[in-house]
C-alpha cells in the first residue's frame, strides 16, 4: 500500500480510505484534487472509484486486455 497511498493513509481502514480525499492517493496533488473536484465533482477516493467515467474506462481497458 505504501506505493499507492500517501504515508499518513497507509494504515487506515478501507472505510477510512474510501472517505479520504483523492490527494491521499500517491501522486495525486492538491492541485490535481482541485481539478477533479471542479471537472467531475470528485472529492474522495470513493467518489473517484464510483465515477461512471472512470468505471467505464476501467471496464474498457479490462475487456481489451482480456482479448490479447
Amino acid at each position: 500500500m505504501s506505493k499507492l497511498l500517501d504515508k499518513e493513509y497507509e494504515n487506515k481502514s478501507l472505510m477510512d480510505l474510501v472517505k479520504a480525499p483523492v490527494s491521499a492517493l500517491a501522486g495525486v496533488s492538491e492541485g490535481d484534487a482541485k481539478l477533479l473536484r471542479e471537472a467531475f465533482r470528485i472529492n474522495t477516493v470513493g467518489d473517484m472509484g464510483r465515477n461512471k467515467f472512470f468505471r467505464t474506462a476501467t471496464a474498457l481497458v479490462d475487456l481489451a486486455d482480456s482479448t490479447k
